[in-house]
């Protein structure tokens, strides 16, 4: 079984992630962020490296996905191969951080890949609000991190909610992580558990 967290920058997907994999006995399969190639020069230079960004993230995101069908376990996936095309790169795109024809070139791509793949079976999505993702960003201090700006998470934060309202290709948990703290409060993971426990059910 395939299950999936997706959320915005600093919303907690990897803290979670982990938990649940602990919790459940699960496999995690966590965002290559420490070796990506890229990240560093994209936040240095957005419009130079946004394109090469995102195809690394999609071939990488393509490869997992496919290991996560032939393995035959219950694995955990820290974001997917969706949000980079539903909401990374069309963002860039409209902020004209990457030109239309990288863009056609990278929507026609995923096209192709997305076709190939099944969809989780269980989307997590963990909102957040912008002042929320700050706190969290501040809180993990990544050095590249530091330059983010807040109207890009906003528009993030947008195209998130755009895209998990029209989310129809498989079951979806929203989870509102504003007032939660499922890494240091115990109970807060409970209420968590007990939700994805609900849609579990459903599942098996």
């Amino acid at each position: 079984m395939h299950i999936a967290v997706a959320g915005n920058i600093g919303s907690g997907k990897t803290t979670l992630a982990r938990l649940l994999a602990k919790q459940y006995g699960w496999e995690p399969h966590y965002e290559d962020v420490d070796d990506n190639p890229y990240l560093n020069d994209f936040y240095d230079d957005m419009q130079r490296w946004s394109f090469n960004l995102q195809i690394y993230f999609l071939n990488s995101r393509f490869n997992q996905v496919l290991k996560i069908r032939k393995s035959g376990k219950t694995i955990i996936q820290d974001r997917t191969i969706y949000e980079d095309a539903h909401i990374f790169a069309p963002n860039l795109h409209s902020m004209g951080l990457m030109t239309s024809r990288d863009f056609e070139n990278y929507v026609s791509l995923f096209n192709l890949m997305s076709n190939m793949v099944e969809p989780p079976d269980l989307l997590i999505y963990l909102k957040a609000s912008v002042p929320t993702l700050v706190r969290q960003i501040q809180k993990r201090g990544r050095d590249f991190e530091n330059t983010i700006r807040i109207d890009y998470l906003t528009r993030l934060n947008d195209r998130y909610d755009a895209w998990i309202e029209g989310y129809k290709l498989g079951k979806l948990l929203i989870i509102d992580v504003n007032s939660l703290d499922f890494e240091s409060n115990p109970s807060d993971l409970s209420q968590v558990i007990s939700k994805i426990d609900a849609e579990l059910h459903g599942l098996f």
